[in-house]
């Protein structure tokens, strides 16, 4: 269990990288699918804790907390719904994982359940800022191309698009826990003297430049108010018009103050402050993580030039569990 303990807490600290944006696996992966490749990274690191660990639960919830905690450290303005994401991803893979067989189904059931609730939950928080006219607003292009293609249909525009949008996430997800299934089966049969780097052959990389949270924000909320404002303006017809659209602009940005100023800061505090009071009582375990980082990421980034001979799923495959098992198996150079 001693070499486990050691796999666990590599484990964890390549959680805390990934969740925290420092580099490592994100600024590979600079795509528009970023969100559901750190998903599929995280369950799948949860995934390994649990295979790695005797008692389950207690190990993914030390873990998570850990992971918290550093995240709070490094990235201070991550909005609360990072938080909620990462914890709802560590709580259902230790009730999932703890009570059930290691079959292709529990990984899948995983990926599937995680997967939609990140996607639900863009839904609700788009339905809270927009309102249902954001809604609406998509059913009136949708009417304005189905008359110009002499298609009608009783089925809503929003209807069709929300479906398409939860199978993919579902679909990905099940994806998902067949990739971890097999990521897990490829990582167990590999030994410490299969994957060693030593430390004098690790190059540094600078990391990344990346667009602010809030400066994300801006402009997701200025292009989605200019397509409801448009739909009303110029499709709506006498019952909409300019007027409508200027209230749910001006709605959306009181919203959006509302959270990102009172309800949004309150609720991070509450989770702050919580995890200011454990963090005395892991902080070995979260120096000993963040210790870890800068090898981690050079030995990423190692990897992925190492598999640069490979091209498409081939490529992903052998770097993830080439990166993984590196990175569980390298040993800290002493000082």
């Amino acid at each position: 269990m001693k070499s486990n303990k050691s796999i666990i807490d590599k484990l964890t600290a390549l959680w805390a990288l990934n969740e925290s944006g420092l580099g490592g696996f994100l600024h590979v992966f600079n795509t528009p699918f970023t969100g559901l490749i750190v998903g599929g990274i995280s369950i799948l690191l949860i995934s390994l804790i649990a295979f790695y660990a005797e008692n389950k639960w207690q190990a993914i919830l030390k873990a998570l907390l850990i992971v918290l905690i550093i995240k709070m450290a490094v990235s201070p303005y991550s909005p609360f719904g990072a938080y909620v994401a990462v914890s709802f991803q560590a709580l259902f893979g230790a009730l999932l994982l703890s009570n059930f067989s290691w079959k292709g189904a529990t990984l899948m059931i995983l990926g599937m359940v995680t997967f939609l609730e990140s996607a639900i939950q863009k839904i609700f928080i788009l339905t809270i800022v927009y309102g249902t006219e954001l809604w609406e607003a998509i059913n009136i292009y949708g009417a304005w191309v189905q008359n110009k293609l002499n298609f009608i249909s009783e089925t809503s525009t929003t209807s069709v698009l929300v479906t398409i949008y939860l199978l993919v996430y579902g679909i990905c997800g099940l994806l998902a826990g067949l990739f971890i299934k097999s990521m897990i089966n490829i990582i167990a049969n590999k030994t410490e003297s299969d994957f060693y780097i030593e430390p004098d052959n690790l190059d540094s990389d600078a990391t990344p430049s990346k667009v602010s949270f809030k400066a994300k924000v801006i402009w997701v909320w200025l292009i989605t108010v200019a397509v409801i404002v448009l739909a009303f303006a110029f499709f709506g017809g006498d019952l909409f018009g300019w007027k409508k659209g200027v209230y749910i602009m001006l709605r959306s940005f009181l919203i959006l103050m509302l959270w990102y100023l009172v309800i949004g800061p309150f609720l991070l505090k509450l989770v702050q402050k919580y995890l200011r009071k454990k963090e005395s009582q892991y902080q070995e375990d979260i120096t000993n993580a963040m210790d870890l980082f800068p090898y981690f990421r050079q030995i990423i980034s190692f990897t992925w030039k190492e598999t640069k001979h490979l091209k498409g799923y081939t490529r992903f495959k052998h770097f993830m569990a080439n990166s993984i098992s590196n990175c569980i198996h390298f040993k800290m150079p002493s000082k």
